[in-house]
């Protein structure tokens, strides 16, 4: 029994970031950047690419890593890049009711789907307003059940 390992991308379009609507549980119908379970015999950046394809229709450059958070309680470890959207082409995949480009002002951050999206969707805004990058390694928990 080991840890589950899930990726996702923080994906930009100039002042804007991608985020999916889930279309699965848990947590319907809430938002969340593309991320999910990498696959066995991936690295960390074809899962993220895989994943950002399969949920958002999106083809991307990551340019940075940008953060790791483990959470203990539920036996994960989020590996999450940024990256760039190549072109002005997405769409919502099977596990997406909708994808839209928002603002970085208009984050909806009342439905997020996961502690761990909210964590990561904060840091990327303080860091964006520093203008100042980092790599975040931060564990979410530890008694925290999503």
């Amino acid at each position: 029994q080991n840890p589950k390992m899930v990726v996702g991308c923080i994906v930009e379009w100039e002042e804007q970031l991608l985020l999916c609507q889930r279309a699965i549980e848990p947590k319907y119908g809430l938002w969340t950047i593309p991320a999910g379970f990498m696959e066995n015999q991936e690295t960390l950046e074809e899962a993220t690419l895989r994943e950002t394809w399969e949920e958002a229709k999106a083809q991307v450059d990551i340019t940075s890593l940008f953060g790791v958070f483990s959470i203990p309680a539920v036996s994960q470890v989020y590996t999450i890049f940024q990256g760039k959207l190549r072109a002005l082409e997405f769409g919502a995949g099977e596990e997406s009711l909708d994808v839209q480009l928002v603002h970085i002002h208009q984050i909806p951050w009342d439905q997020l789907a996961f502690p761990v999206m909210t964590k990561a969707l904060t840091l990327y805004c303080q860091d964006r307003h520093r203008q100042q990058w980092s790599t975040h390694v931060e564990t979410i928990g530890p008694h925290h059940v999503e």
